[in-house]
């Protein structure tokens, strides 16, 4: 389905973090805006793997003003959003639930019976084989006896002893599950049944009782005035928006620079496709202090990461950025 072009990204905030739910917001941001955030979600019984992440991407401060600024996202109130449910709307959704539940039982079930089936069939053949190789060596005693002149009968019972052949059961296996009986009292799920809790990736789409109606502020200001968001808030994270607006008009790809000293990295492209070629450290003001130590630092260690580094300069006057690349050269 081809997404529509004018929708804007839904960016739900909590706790002043701003994430990203639908998975095709997460494709528009990535293809269309050149924004790719930090996927951060993972599976309960795998909470400490951090290789293969999916839902909710959460996005850097400076990629969520630079969104909103530009008018291609709008920030929601989440906590906000989520109204008190009627009782009726709880009915509904907690009998979709248990026929979810029921359904995923049903399934194993008859999975199981299957499998049962599948190892009795083996364990008749097996018996059927064994039999088979008794007889054949009961017949091979026979022939050896009369080949020696003994008397065949006896010299198959001392030399064989067939293996009582086990019979089944005269009563019916029970072959029902022990998630069979899985519904007790009115509706509720028995302790011992397994099922998978499957959770929504969006709630707008799953839940009656979420709306975002009077919970979507479309300017930072706005976000500002109802307390849900607050950067920036100072001449520094300023600088860093306007650099990394600028990097973004341009066409790079910025992620956090951390790791390697920096503010961002900037890609040439998507960063999956490509290794970053900066580490940009933010400069807040055109007579801020910067010691020589910091720019032998810098060069260095760019180029042991095999980056150049990039020094932005922001002139929060004039609204502009000034650049100035670090790399470590020898000399002589």
């Amino acid at each position: 389905m081809a997404a529509d072009p004018c929708r804007k990204v839904e960016l739900r905030v909590s706790n002043e973090k701003a994430y990203v739910w639908d998975i095709e917001d997460l494709a528009i941001l990535r293809s269309q805006h050149h924004v790719c955030g930090v996927l951060t979600g993972t599976l309960p019984h795998l909470s400490q793997q951090n290789v293969f992440l999916g839902p909710p991407l959460i996005l850097m401060p400076e990629e969520v003003v630079l969104l909103v600024e530009k008018q291609l996202a709008v920030l929601i109130d989440d906590p906000h959003a989520h109204h008190r449910p009627l009782s009726s709307q709880l009915e509904k959704w907690n009998a979709e639930r248990i026929g979810g539940i029921q359904a995923q039982i049903a399934a194993s079930e008859v999975k199981e019976a299957q499998d049962q089936a599948a190892s009795r069939s083996m364990s008749e053949a097996a018996i059927r084989k064994r039999k088979e190789r008794e007889e054949k060596r009961a017949a091979a005693a026979r022939a050896k006896a009369l080949a020696e002149g003994n008397d065949p009968n006896s010299a198959a019972e001392s030399i064989f002893t067939p293996t009582p052949t086990p019979t089944p059961s005269s009563h019916t296996p029970n072959t029902q599950s022990p998630n069979t009986h899985f519904l007790t009292g009115t509706g509720g799920i028995a302790p011992h049944a397994v099922y998978t809790v499957t959770v929504p990736g969006s709630s707008a789409a799953e839940l009656e009782w979420y709306s975002s109606h009077g919970c979507a502020y479309s300017t930072i200001e706005d976000a500002k005035a109802a307390g849900i968001w607050s950067y920036p808030t100072s001449l520094f994270e300023r600088a860093k928006c306007g650099v990394f607006q600028d990097l973004w008009e341009s066409g790079h790809f910025m992620g956090g620079g951390i790791k390697f000293g920096g503010d961002f990295l900037v890609y040439p492209g998507d960063p999956l496709r490509y290794h970053s070629h900066f580490v940009a450290s933010v400069i807040e003001s055109p007579i801020a202090t910067l010691k020589p130590m910091e720019i032998v630092a810098h060069g260095r260690l760019g180029t042991a990461t095999k980056k150049a580094h990039l020094l932005c300069g922001w002139d929060d006057e004039k609204r502009e950025v000034s650049y100035y690349s670090i790399e470590w050269a020898g000399f002589g």
